[in-house]
């Protein structure tokens, strides 16, 4: 009896030990699973490359259509009065594509930053435990608004220096044709003198502030480009560097939109900025090549490069970061607080109705578009 009892005592410890043993491995084997879901290692799952390389050729050439489309449009003003920059649909177009940058930083782009910087693959270092990309941004801005202010105020100074010894020069010239010829001022001779510079002031002062929105206008589309460039290179290459087609078939309908009124935004500065045509050119064709040759780039580099290794992530979502930052910058400082307090607009409620209107289009199609890409 004894020896029965002490059987089945044995029998449940054993059966106690085999619970607690399958608990201890089930607990331990907890990280294991989280890391599995985080996807830190190469996917198992087969990759159709032929496939792949053949969307992203057809990418390569839709975003370059889209991107000289988008910015040779607003300069077609010259041809079609309708898109000349002082039409209400100059600014109603304009408006829509801030809308499409503005989405694009803050839906697309800072999200993806976060979480590159936030992934559990990120297992060493403080980047889990503080928001990099949100610093980055805000960081990212404040460098656009002293690149805006400072290069802004540089060529403001110059061109008021400029000014100021022209009318040096021309007040000299209007002296010397008041003076008589024995070599004395005439009342009638200093009297044109001083009318001549009253007249002078005042078209001065008209011209000035046409000089200073012109060289703003200016300012602004270069530092534009500056930023579209930075995360047009990170998406070209994030494109070319993906290997799966249900990736990038919705990316090339994506980033073809988005480049297409991204460039009618660019090219609506650029005609603003009322820049030589040499000048045009160059700044449209380096926008329209960013993109694909970010695209080439990530296809050249796509056999060598796992997009979920530590360096990748923080390399990637520290740009992206970046370039979040500017293009908030740009799209609410440059584009749309510049339009919308534009006198024309201040001064014009159906005209202020129509930008609001484009802007919220702009701002909902773009974010629309991350349920797919």
């Amino acid at each position: 009896m004894q020896s029965a009892f002490s059987c089945l005592r044995l029998k449940n410890m054993a059966a106690d030990l085999k619970i607690a043993a399958l608990g201890l491995l089930l607990f331990s084997s907890l990280p294991l699973l989280a890391t599995a879901d985080c996807g830190c290692e190469a996917g198992e799952e087969v990759q159709d490359k032929a496939g792949g390389l053949k969307l992203k050729i057809i990418a390569i050439f839709c975003i370059l259509v889209a991107s000289a489309a988008g910015s040779a449009i607003p300069s077609l003003g010259r041809k079609f009065p309708a898109l000349r920059p002082d039409t209400d649909l100059f600014f109603a177009v304009k408006a829509f594509a801030a809308g499409v940058i503005l989405a694009t930083a803050f839906v697309h782009i800072l999200p993806d930053a976060f979480e590159k910087l936030g992934s559990p693959c990120l297992v060493h270092g403080p980047w889990n435990k503080f928001p990099f990309a949100g610093m980055v941004a805000m960081l990212a801005a404040i460098a656009t608004l002293v690149v805006d202010t400072i290069a802004t105020g540089y060529f403001q100074r110059a061109a008021n220096a400029k000014k100021a010894s022209a009318a040096v020069g021309a007040g000299g010239d209007v002296e010397a044709t008041a003076t008589t010829p024995d070599g004395h001022h005439d009342a009638h001779g200093n009297g044109a003198h001083t009318h001549g510079h009253g007249m002078s002031a005042v078209i001065a002062a008209s011209e000035g502030d046409g000089d200073a929105q012109l060289i703003r206008h200016r300012v602004i589309s270069q530092v534009l480009e500056l930023g579209i460039i930075v995360h047009s290179i990170i998406i070209g290459m994030s494109l070319g560097a993906s290997e799966r087609a249900s990736t990038i078939r919705p990316l090339v309908i994506a980033l073809t939109f988005h480049q297409f009124f991204e460039g009618i935004g660019l090219g609506g500065c650029i005609v603003q900025a009322k820049l030589r045509l040499g000048s045009v050119l160059l700044m449209s064709l380096f926008f329209s090549l960013t993109t694909p040759v970010g695209v080439v780039i990530g296809i050249g580099i796509s056999s060598g490069y796992d997009e979920n290794s530590p360096r990748a992530l923080i390399v990637e979502g520290l740009l992206s970061a970046a370039a979040a930052g500017i293009l908030n910058y740009m799209a609410l400082v440059d584009l749309l607080a510049e339009d919308f307090m534009n006198p024309r607009v201040q001064n014009n409620g159906r005209l202020q109705v129509i930008v609001n209107i484009s802007l919220l289009a702009g701002t909902a199609l773009m974010s629309l578009l991350a349920i797919w890409a």
